[in-house]
């Protein structure tokens, strides 16, 4: 993982806002997102193993993916690149359920925080940059 120098750091904003303006520039609601903190994440590869992703924490209100009628204010975190080395191929602890018999083909990462490579950082660099004067 490495952290890039922001001017986004604790810029608070009406969670929508800052949601609506970061889906423009190809970034999500990071599916770990709670209540009360989250984080907005761009895939920088295209097999999605890099990722910027600015973090963020509730000041005020709560968050609801599912629904536009959030309150929320969030203060956005220091962003940082992190990089996911998958096993490729058929997961040999991949396990079958109970019902269904189907198999659990989703593997964790074999290294979640791989080394990132310094054009990965050049790339987030440049995204950050075209978000920073939004806000």
């Amino acid at each position: 993982m490495k952290f890039i120098s922001s001017s986004l750091e604790s810029v608070e904003q009406n969670f929508n806002e800052a949601r609506a303006v970061l889906e423009q520039h190809q970034f999500t609601l990071g599916g770990n997102w709670e209540y009360s903190n989250g984080s907005f994440d761009r895939a920088l590869d295209e097999s999605h193993k890099v990722w910027l992703r600015i973090p963020f924490d509730v000041v005020t209100g709560y968050i609801d993916s599912e629904t536009t009628e959030n309150d929320a204010t969030i203060r956005l975190g220091k962003p940082y690149v992190l990089k996911h080395i998958y096993q490729e191929g058929n997961d040999p602890e991949a396990s079958i359920r109970t019902f269904g018999a189907m198999f659990d083909q989703f593997q964790s990462p074999s290294d979640p925080d791989a080394p990132v490579e310094d054009r990965w950082i050049t790339r987030a660099k440049q995204a950050i940059t075209e978000v920073e004067g939004l806000f």
